[in-house]
């Protein structure tokens, strides 16, 4: 998500070959179980590249189709804010798998919702932290369409869900935008 010239069309491109590159390791899953292999298992070793591809696997067509609607908007606000959005992605990613890995439920995660989680905690508290009217604006945009969902993502009562996952994705989500610099 990174560009030199920062237009709509190199902006739309990143996400589109983003969410792309999700969905052809979907694909590919259907034929290999990458799912089985590179899921997060929290601490295992055998999980720790689940720390990077789990956002990258989903379970089935619900599973992918549930996660892409929500991160493209939510990657297409981010790229609103900042002109470099690849590094706010990869921390969340990063930081929210880590989390996950240590802290999580014994189960092999998979699934964009970490990164969907930690996108909408991260545009929420930036928008609070930098006190600009306009990510005020999509903060408050963000917590209308996702707050219930982030309040709803995060309950254990929800069987065959990695709400741990979504907790610590907006965990994640909260830290990177509180730590991060604020500059575009």
């Amino acid at each position: 998500m990174t560009n030199n010239t920062y237009t709509p069309t190199t902006i739309l491109q990143n996400i589109v070959l983003f969410v792309a590159a999700i969905w052809v390791l979907f694909l590919v899953d259907q034929l290999l179980p990458l799912s089985q292999m590179l899921g997060l298992r929290p601490r295992s070793l055998g999980g720790v590249p689940g720390i990077v591809a789990m956002p990258f696997l989903h379970g089935g067509w619900k599973h992918i189709i549930s996660n892409t609607v929500p991160l493209v908007v939510l990657l297409t606000l981010l790229a609103g804010t900042r002109k470099n959005s690849l590094g706010i992605i990869v921390s969340i990613s990063l930081l929210g798998g880590l989390l996950l890995w240590c802290f999580g439920r014994g189960a092999n995660h998979i699934g964009a919702s970490l990164l969907v989680f930690g996108l909408a905690a991260y545009l929420i508290v930036h928008g609070i932290k930098t006190k600009s009217f306009v990510n005020i604006l999509l903060s408050l945009l963000v917590a209308f369409i996702y707050g219930t969902t982030l309040l709803t993502g995060v309950s254990p009562m929800q069987k065959g869900v990695s709400w741990d996952g979504h907790l610590f994705g907006a965990v994640a989500g909260g830290l990177v935008a509180w730590f991060y610099p604020a500059s575009k």
